[in-house]
């Protein structure tokens, strides 16, 4: 009998994440379009 296949550690277990570095990336984008929308609002309500 063949022993089990290991559990690949980089998989990220979340659904449309193949890889750590796609999830950091979402990660990144989002704060980045946060800031710049925060930056727009405070030019444009202050």
């Amino acid at each position: 009998m063949k022993p089990a296949p290991e559990a690949d550690d980089d998989s990220t277990g979340l659904p449309g994440f193949r890889t750590w570095r796609g999830v950091y990336g979402v990660v990144l984008g989002c704060f980045i379009l946060v800031v710049i929308g925060l930056a727009l609002f405070s030019r444009f309500f202050a």
